[in-house]
């Protein structure tokens, strides 16, 4: 007879003081992107020198590391993680990581009419594009510059590529773009595809942020009279709370940082593109990954060892409050999402 032992599951390696696993990496592969949207960055932004943002080397080696840690997912982030010309090579390289179950990117779907077939052959399988307006204009002054037809020709490439899911994500940014709430969702449901709608975080202090909060709640109740949501326990193992649209493969989800804070499931660590471990998305406590890495490369022992004593900074909460400003210098390109 078997040792029972022997069939139970490894022991969970990241583990907070809360009795929270961490099992999904937020990498941020680069803080550049080729839009300056009015939430996440400066119109003139400047970026981080390229040698002070993590190589590739670098990234496989993190991945790798927390991969052996039991991490089971892994999403590629920016910036826009399409401007980074390595990118398809780095992502073939993580996807065969042995233990990794699910790679995933979010983009601002700028480049994905041209590289959707490659991010499918080289293991992504779901993916996230934002999206918070379908109209030129408006697109175009809430990303400074942006083409919204570029964007639209990404989603249809996405599509077309296979991908297992596509989830839209939208901003609400009070009167800049509220009153599309409903054609975004038809725009989803036109689609087959899914979208979540996520409050907005107080991190970076980026060009007065929303004129007004629009909460989940509120999205909700502008939505329920005209489309029915019907509540789900689904999770694809991040914030979002699912709503099923009857007779639709589509589903809405609300990330509410502030209205619904979702600290207490959170399973979920981020590395900055300069290398920086951040415990919680809403707290400044990090651990320097680069220098680590640069100090003693090719050491995964070691690195292994800092995240795991890294796990006792994560903290029971982000203090995220409506009207409050923002807490967070880091700008949320480098930061990740």
């Amino acid at each position: 007879m078997p040792d029972a032992t022997a069939l139970a599951p490894p022991a969970p390696l990241l583990v907070d003081p809360y009795g929270r696993h961490v099992t999904y990496l937020r990498l941020s592969v680069t803080d550049r992107c080729d839009f300056r949207c009015v939430y996440c960055m400066d119109p003139d932004q400047r970026f981080a020198r390229r040698d002070q943002t993590l190589n590739t080397a670098e990234l496989l080696a993190v991945a790798r590391v927390f991969v052996s840690l039991g991490v089971r997912k892994v999403r590629l982030t920016g910036g826009e993680p399409l401007v980074r010309p390595d990118l398809i090579e780095l992502l073939h390289a993580i996807h065969a990581l042995p233990g990794l179950e699910e790679m995933v990117l979010t983009t601002n779907g700028s480049q994905l009419a041209a590289r959707a077939a490659d991010l499918h052959a080289a293991g992504v399988r779901r993916i996230n594009i934002s999206l918070d307006s379908l109209r030129p204009e408006r697109f175009s002054e809430l990303t400074r510059h942006g083409d919204l037809d570029q964007v639209l020709a990404g989603i249809d490439a996405a599509l077309a590529a296979g991908f297992e899911r596509i989830k839209l994500n939208t901003l609400i940014l009070g009167e800049r773009n509220g009153d599309e709430i409903l054609d975004l969702v038809r725009f989803a449901l036109g689609k087959g595809i899914n979208l979540s709608f996520i409050e907005e975080m107080p991190v970076g202090e980026v060009d007065r942020r929303a004129r007004d909060f629009y909460s989940s709640e509120r999205i909700r109740a502008l939505i329920s009279p005209h489309i029915p949501l019907i509540p789900t326990t689904e999770s694809t193992g991040g914030p979002a709370r699912y709503y099923r649209i009857p007779g639709s493969p589509t589903r809405v989800g609300f990330i509410s940082p502030h209205s619904h804070n979702f600290c207490a499931d959170c399973n979920r660590v981020r590395v900055t593109a300069e290398g920086q471990l951040l415990l919680c998305l809403g707290q400044e406590d990090a651990l320097d990954l680069r220098a680590l890495l640069r100090r003693h490369p090719g050491e995964d022992e070691r690195l292994r060892a800092a995240i795991i004593d890294a796990m006792r900074m994560k903290p029971a909460s982000h203090h995220f409050q409506i009207g409050v400003p923002a807490v967070i210098g880091r700008r949320m390109n480098l930061t990740g999402g």
